[in-house]
């Protein structure tokens, strides 16, 4: 499987992880909108280790959706949650959506 990426978030797909399940779908909030990239519609759950997300997905597909991107359907498995990075001179920045 490949990356799957919308807006500021990106899914890197990965081996089976446990963590501590989180009790909501939201990946990623926006900083100056409050707009949310969630999952809306099949099974999945969100678990957190180590201070990252990771995104199951149980059913064939979940869609991940937000109001400012075209909702992705994101296939069955197991996925790291990351919030894309940029250079600048200045230094590191998080990519803003």
């Amino acid at each position: 499987m490949q990356s799957i990426r919308q807006g500021d978030v990106i899914l890197l797909p990965v081996q089976l992880v446990e963590g501590q399940k989180i009790p909501h779908l939201t990946l990623a909030e926006g900083e100056v909108t409050g707009h949310k990239h969630r999952i809306t519609e099949g099974e999945a759950e969100l678990l957190e280790k180590d201070s990252t997300l990771y995104l199951r997905v149980f059913s064939d597909s979940a869609l991940l959706a937000h109001e400012e991107h075209k909702a992705i359907s994101i296939p069955q498995g197991d996925w790291m949650v990351k919030i894309q990075r940029e250079y600048q001179p200045e230094g590191w920045r998080y990519v803003a959506d």
